[in-house]
């Protein structure tokens, strides 16, 4: 199984248009998941995801250096700590986001399996949002 889900998007956005799309708590709770977050670390965060399948998820901050989001990922009632990167970078059409999930095989047998396709469309519907969150934001 593979350990880590990566991703790759062009926004059509400056830099620190995305940085504190990705990494301001009032900006992310308006298009991922409701936050306490601050990008500082140490920082422990919680998201709380609303929906009937949805578990909150708590981690610490480990790097928040500019344009370098890492922190560690748990949700709630399991014992496995994954870890999410985000990096950013200036390119010619705007910010080029990478976007990694790791330690995914931390999870137990078939969960593994489960949780990796289970983030896999999360993610890449959170990138869908965050496009969609940037064009309506920062329109013009």
């Amino acid at each position: 199984m593979n350990d880590s889900i990566k991703k790759e998007h062009v926004f059509q956005h400056p830099i620190d248009k995305v940085w504190d799309a990705i990494s301001i708590e009032k900006e992310i709770s308006s298009w991922f998941i409701k936050a306490d977050f601050k990008a500082e670390k140490g920082y422990y965060y919680t998201f709380n995801s609303e929906g009937e399948h949805c578990t909150q998820i708590n981690g610490v901050i480990v790097e928040a250096d500019p344009y370098t989001l890492i922190y560690t990922w748990i949700v709630e009632g399991t014992k496995a700590e994954t870890t999410v990167k985000w990096t950013l970078e200036e390119v010619e059409e705007g910010t080029k986001l990478y976007l990694e999930h790791s330690g995914i095989s931390e999870y137990e047998g078939d969960t593994a399996v489960d949780m990796f396709n289970s983030f896999n469309n999360g993610w890449n519907n959170c990138i869908n949002k965050l496009t969609e969150y940037l064009k309506a934001v920062y329109a013009g």
